[in-house]
């Protein structure tokens, strides 16, 4: 037995869900509108997975065979959070909804969190993009000493601050505060994030020293389970935190898609009998919620680039699965996640590619992962395993 690899590329969408418009998604298609606006994109060795074979997308070409199976896939959960986006790859369906602020945080929450981290004040409290406002409060923060709190489309509660002003291990434990003691229940809040960051007034950059706290899974997750059957877990980048470090049993923090690429390479050929589970962020960091389509293409090219030398390090009976946790439209006013449909594509050096169409849930995923492992489990979806074997 050997290894499964599964690689998100964190806000890679590709086409509007039939419920977007719920979601004020309406035309949102994060593949397909980098593509209008850059007129046309290139992706060769995606392409030779068939990611040109998944949508009709400017630029990617169809290929008559496949070096992979390809597909997309249907996000049932509610949300488009990476959180539930995860869980349901994990073979979750999460069927309530988390807490959201369109408003602000309420006075009640506020009060709380002031009594509890004993701060002094705070400053913000608004759903708002992270580089526009550290622009628009910085000043005053540093002026202050107060943090900034926000929050966006997603469950989160967002606590920014200079690194100078509020030190990482202060920020650290005032958002460790706020998701243990003022976070309770009923509310369910998918993240409270540290949004740490460094410079001097009308130039002020985030650091890359973010950390989340999340919410425990409700149930067990595919981690669990192969943790539980004595199989090895590997988690790579934000995966940790999504997870609350759960059923995980190498934890690999990283702060780009390039440490990210590099811990998968280091993995690939070196380790037996293992999930290996990645998420390369700067998609969505940097690219989705900052409106940069042509960012966002040139490191979809950095990717594109990096697969080849990767996919000849892996083992014969490895799998190697990439897929997207939601979307998030570079080209669209907004600069949140989108409600979209996610890539499918699948590898082994022993298949052959095939379509495996619209899978109706993300959670095949992680019942492909257990089937993989021949583990018993009572994940959600439907395994596509023997549909991707010779």
């Amino acid at each position: 037995m050997n290894n499964f690899f599964i690689i998100i590329l964190d806000g890679v969408g590709i086409g509007e869900l039939p419920d977007a418009a719920d979601y004020g998604d309406r035309g949102s298609n994060t593949l397909g509108n980098i593509s209008k606006v850059l007129n046309g994109i290139s992706l060769p060795n995606l392409e030779k997975m068939g990611l040109g074979n998944i949508e009709n997308i400017n630029g990617l070409n169809k290929i008559d065979n496949p070096i992979a199976s390809f597909g997309k896939m249907k996000e049932i959960s509610k949300g488009k959070d990476s959180t539930t986006g995860h869980w349901e790859i994990s073979g979750l369906f999460v069927d309530t909804d988390f807490s959201y602020f369109p408003n602000g945080f309420p006075k009640d929450l506020t009060d709380k969190f002031l009594a509890k981290t004993n701060c002094k004040g705070f400053l913000g409290n608004k759903a708002a993009s992270g580089t526009e406002i550290i622009k628009e409060l910085g000043d005053k923060h540093v002026a202050t000493g107060y943090p900034i709190i926000y929050t966006s489309a997603d469950s989160v509660f967002q606590i920014a601050a200079h690194e100078e002003i509020i030190p990482l291990e202060k920020l650290y434990e005032i958002c460790k505060v706020t998701r243990e003691e003022v976070l309770t229940e009923p509310l369910l809040v998918g993240r409270v994030i540290a949004r740490p960051f460094l410079g001097e007034k009308g130039n002020y950059t985030r650091t890359t020293n973010r950390k989340d706290f999340s919410l425990n899974p409700p149930q067990d997750t595919i981690l669990d389970i192969l943790q539980k059957n004595k199989i090895n877990t590997v988690a790579i980048g934000k995966v940790n935190d999504l997870f609350n470090y759960r059923g995980i049993n190498v934890i690999e923090k990283t702060k780009s898609n390039e440490e990210g690429c590099q811990k998968l390479s280091e993995y690939a050929g070196k380790i037996k009998n293992s999930l290996i589970f990645a998420n390369l962020v700067d998609f969505d960091v940097y690219f989705g919620h900052r409106n940069n389509p042509e960012g966002f293409y040139k490191s979809l090219k950095d990717f594109d680039d990096y697969l080849p030398s990767f996919l000849s390090k892996i083992n014969d009976d490895d799998i190697v699965l990439i897929t997207a946790d939601h979307g998030n439209d570079p080209t669209t006013p907004s600069t949140d996640h989108s409600r979209e449909f996610v890539p499918l594509i699948v590898y082994s050096k022993k298949s052959k590619g095939k379509n495996l169409g619209i899978r109706e849930t993300f959670s095949d995923v992680g019942k492909t992962v257990a089937d993989y492992f021949g583990v018993d489990n009572s994940l959600n979806g439907k395994s596509f395993l023997s549909s991707i074997k010779l």
